[in-house]
This record gives structure tokens, C-alpha cells and sequence, in this order.
């Protein structure tokens, strides 16, 4: 017997979920999928062995501009007011980052104010023109020693790529400040959801006219449900089985550890290694969750080429293989498609809400203000 449903959500993280919840509150009987066990996409969250929340797939910071996009996530959770601090580990000392001003006086044995460190960043600096790669971006941003240091090790082992063979967006996520301003976003919202991301999903979900399989193959049910529209949010090179070949993905491998005797690892959420070791950063998640119990959990994350796609790799010759599959896309009838893998767009949390509520009000015919 063929089930029968108004939408076919693929995928239970941010972009699906959003996007079962608007239509089902727009009157749609939704069933949404996910081939894991678990709702929440790669933002899932749980309390581990010991009784410490973690973020199994690493940590997800929630930061964003989008008044609309705050105000909708606050109907699901209460917040924790939360700003990310990193520090990147150099030779062995740390150092705020994104690189400030107290960066450069520490590691350069300086004493500069904010107009002295402009100068000195006017001295080191690479002007390039055109800006057309990650190493032109750091260069023309902050020189040669400092992006050594603090750029070029990084993003090898993060992207399996040089900062020259990078897209210049990368970079560009990255400020670089003259004040002693640590916080990693600036961005006006910075919360946490202060019971946790899996428990926002929990209540996003639970509206009357959405269904929810997990351990469900997009593959499997395709053919025994019988819908309008379909809202894919997986990768769209597998939907479209690969025909032009495989979009470059990089993936991570997350070692999680439990340190019982240890109320605090470092002393802030997360250290990057831009040098050293064969893992990025540890983040620390009591940090990020405010949580008080005994002992600490900490993770690391090992940048793999193979395995879970987690980041598109923003190249031009990437971005064009995209498109030809996009064009697919927008010829395929009855199937939206939405977020980071579906779109192959390096997207933040915020982004990615924001591209689900945008689908969704194009899908019910709803104006959603910006």
C-alpha cells in the first residue's frame, strides 16, 4: 500500500526540518526522512557516558544578523547567551583568534594601539589585485609571516588544499581587527539553545501534521510514497546518481574523549593547531553549554578527503560541475531543493535557516520579510 502525503521531506537537519514545520503549519501533511537514527542533522546533539552534552559531529555555534531568523528558532527553544572565543596555538604559546590586536603585540613583542597595529598592518600587508584566492585574501590582510603562522597550515589540513588553490570566500570568513575585540562572531544574536539543539528539533518537529522515520534511505521509500513535492536536502550530485561525476566534499572524523578528572581542558571553547598535529582543534563543550557537572569532554577533528560530506570546497572548476547538476535541478519537477548539499553552498546555520524559510514561503505562496 503507497503512503500518501501532501511533501516528502529528505533529511531531518536544519534546512528539512524548517521546511516540514512551515509547511505543516501552512495546513501540508508532511513525512519527513532521515537515513540516520536521530533527528538534527549534523547539529544533534546528546549527553555522552559520563553526563556531559556534547555535539557529536563537532560544535555548532549559533550566531547570525537575521532578526527573523532569531525570532523564528526562539518559538522552539530558550537561549543561552553564548560568544565563541578560539585561540590558535603557535609555537607552543596561544593567541587570540581571529588575529587582533593583541595577537600581534604578543606575538611580535610589541605594544601597539589600535592605530599603531593599522600601521603595522599596512607594513607586512601583500596587496593582490584581483582577489581571486584564500592566499591572495590572507596576504593582502595581514602578510606573509602572520598567515604562515596562523593561515597556511590550517587550511592544508582542513581542506586537503593550498590557501592558493582555495576560492577567496574561505578566507574572507576570517576579520582581522586592530581593537582587542576576542570574540570569534560579532554577529548581534550569539545564543546557545540552552537545552540543546536536539530538543529544539524535538519541538520543531512535533507538530500534528508531520511524520518522522529515521534509519530511512531517501532510496528505499521514494517509490512507496505518493506526494506532491518533494523537499531534498542531501547531496544533489547523489540524487541525480552521480551523471556528471562526484561533487569534492571534505569530510571530518570526530575523536571525542571524556576527562573525568579534569573540571576544565583550556580556557576557552575551542584551540586551533594551525601547525601542529594532525587534528584542526579541540573544543571543550562545557564552554559552549554552560554546564556544570563533574569531569569534562573535549573533541578533536581530523580533516579526511573520503567519508561524510560535510563542507563543499569552494574551487571555480567545483562550482561549475554544480551548476551543471543545478540545471538539472531546476528542471526536475516537483522537487525543491534546499541546503548546504543541496545547494553546495559553504553555509552557516543561520544561512541555512534562512534558505529553508525562503523555500518554504516560494512553496505556500507566503511573504516572508528579510
Amino acid at each position: 500500500m503507497t503512503d500518501r502525503y501532501d511533501v516528502l521531506v529528505v533529511g531531518a537537519g536544519f534546512a528539512g526540518s524548517v521546511c516540514a514545520e512551515r509547511l505543516a503549519s501552512a495546513g501540508k501533511r508532511v513525512l519527513i526522512i532521515d537515513r540516520r537514527a536521530h533527528i538534527g542533522g549534523n547539529a544533534y546533539d546528546e549527553i555522552d557516558g559520563a553526563g556531559v552534552r556534547i555535539h557529536v559531529y563537532g560544535p555548532h555555534l549559533f550566531h547570525t544578523n537575521g532578526k527573523r531568523i532569531f525570532e523564528y528558532l526562539s518559538r522552539f527553544t530558550t537561549w543561552r547567551f553564548y560568544e565563541h572565543r578560539v585561540r590558535a596555538a603557535v609555537a607552543g604559546k596561544l593567541y587570540p583568534m581571529p588575529i587582533n590586536r593583541r595577537t600581534i603585540n604578543d606575538l611580535y613583542g610589541l605594544n601597539l594601539d589600535e592605530a599603531g597595529v593599522s600601521a603595522f598592518l599596512d607594513r607586512v600587508r601583500e596587496p593582490r589585485a584581483p582577489i581571486k584566492t584564500s592566499e591572495d585574501v590572507v596576504l593582502s590582510s595581514v602578510g606573509r609571516d602572520l598567515c604562515e603562522k596562523f593561515f597556511r597550515g590550517y587550511t592544508l589540513k582542513q581542506w586537503g588544499l593550498d590557501l592558493s588553490e582555495l576560492s577567496a570566500g574561505v578566507a574572507a570568513r576570517i576579520p582581522t581587527r586592530t581593537d582587542d575585540d576576542d570574540r570569534y562572531f560579532t554577529d548581534t544574536f550569539q545564543f546557545m539553545p540552552a537545552e540543546g539543539y536536539t530538543a529544539l528539533f524535538r519541538k520543531m518537529l512535533s507538530h500534528s501534521g508531520i511524520d518522522v522515520r529515521l534509519s530511512v534511505d531517501y532510496a528505499s521509500i521514494r517509490d512507496q510514497v505518493e506526494v506532491d513535492l518533494t523537499v531534498y536536502t542531501g547531496p544533489i550530485d547523489a540524487y541525480f546518481d552521480y551523471r556528471f561525476g562526484k561533487l569534492p566534499y571534505r569530510s571530518l572524523e570526530f575523536e571525542h574523549t571524556h576527562l573525568p578528572e579534569s573540571e576544565q581542558y583550556q580556557l576557552v571553547g575551542t584551540v586551533n593547531y594551525p601547525n601542529d598535529h594532525e587534528y584542526t582543534r579541540i573544543t571543550e563543550f562545557k564552554h559552549l553549554t554552560g554546564q556544570e557537572c563533574s569531569g569534562t569532554s573535549i573533541v578533536r577533528e581530523y580533516p579526511k578527503a573520503s567519508g561524510e560530506p560535510y563542507y563543499p570546497i569552494p574551487r571555480p572548476e567545483n562550482e561549475a560541475l554544480y551548476k551543471r547538476y543545478q540545471e538539472l535541478a531546476n528542471a526536475e519537477a516537483g522537487v525543491k531543493f534546499v541546503g548546504r548539499l543541496a545547494q553546495y553552498r559553504y553555509y552557516n546555520m543561520d544561512q541555512v535557516v534562512g534558505a529553508a524559510l525562503k523555500a518554504a514561503s516560494n512553496i505556500t505562496g507566503e511573504a516572508v520579510a528579510d
